[in-house]
């Protein structure tokens, strides 16, 4: 704590050191000697020597739940480890399986609770099989509420939304995942899937835009078998294609599995890949392959 009545001599040049708000601060040179940092943390401690557990700050609120983690839970251990000191009886654990089974019903008491808590844990388990970040799971469960507070789950699955607003988030966010990646771990089909995403990108105005073939050139690689100069060799070939405008209308997947194609199988030291691998890997026909490598040695790209 800065003692605001004291003053002392700065260290760099010898002025007079004076209490500004909470730090000290030298008059002629503007050193900071000292300052008043307040702890964000719990204003808790617990000693393995103490008994008793002051915690009481709680978990931190998080979008990815219906009510941002503010309800309660009544848990299902028992013993010393809850602050049972006596072995439950079993009128009282079917006392507390009757408490518990209200206590759900009322965290959940209208339609609309359950469907967002549905929607919400289908959001969690697709992006954690695609191993996308917190944070992306969480403005994908901000954007299924949007899209419930605009009414826009009429008519269609929630299934849907829940996979839509991943594909939605990860398009704002410029990450390469394709609509047959995400309906392949989600409980939605493709056709789902584009009727919800249609619905938030019309009502909700998503600022979503076009792929980089470049964001996919890293998982393609990895998948391939390519090392690092095959990829770089390949984003040269991107980077030609875009200067050259020969990119609109194509799909972006199949420009950046094309590009590797024609990479990997420019030197004989560099590990060959056939169409049909390149194509599998991006999911499309090999014909697109053949298309964009055409459009490459028009331009004269060696």
């Amino acid at each position: 704590m800065v003692n605001v009545g004291s003053t002392s001599v700065c260290p760099e040049c010898g002025g007079t050191v004076r209490p500004a708000e909470t730090e000290l601060v030298c008059e002629n040179c503007g050193l900071v000697t000292d300052e008043d940092a307040i702890d964000r943390g719990p204003e808790w401690r617990s000693f393995d020597d103490d008994g008793s557990d002051p915690r009481r700050t709680g978990a931190p609120l998080t979008r990815s739940r219906h009510d941002r983690g503010l309800s309660t839970e009544i848990g299902y251990g028992s013993g010393s480890d809850v602050g049972y000191t006596t072995r439950l009886t079993g009128r009282k654990r079917r006392q507390l399986a009757r408490l518990r089974r209200e206590h759900n019903r009322a965290r959940l008491s209208t339609k609309a609770d359950q469907n967002q808590a549905y929607g919400f844990t289908e959001i969690k388990r697709v992006t954690g099989r695609l191993s996308l970040s917190a944070s992306i799971r969480d403005q994908a469960c901000a954007l299924f509420d949007s899209a419930q507070s605009e009414g826009l789950f009429q008519g269609r699955s929630l299934e849907g939304f829940a996979a839509a607003a991943i594909y939605a988030t990860c398009r704002t966010r410029s990450i390469a995942r394709t609509i047959d990646e995400i309906t392949a771990v989600a409980r939605a089909d493709a056709n789902e899937l584009k009727a919800a995403y249609a619905a938030l990108n019309r009502d909700l105005g998503l600022p979503t835009g076009p792929i980089e073939p470049t964001e996919y050139l890293p998982r393609y690689a990895s998948k391939l078998d390519l090392d690092s100069p095959v990829e770089r060799r390949a984003r040269a070939h991107v980077d030609a294609l875009l200067a050259a405008r020969a990119i609109g209308g194509r799909n972006p997947s199949g420009v950046a599995a094309a590009c590797l194609y024609r990479a990997a199988n420019e030197r004989e030291e560099w590990p060959s890949v056939t169409q049909a691998a390149a194509a599998e890997v991006a999911d499309v026909a090999p014909v697109t392959i053949r298309s964009t490598v055409t459009t490459l040695r028009e331009l004269g790209v060696d």
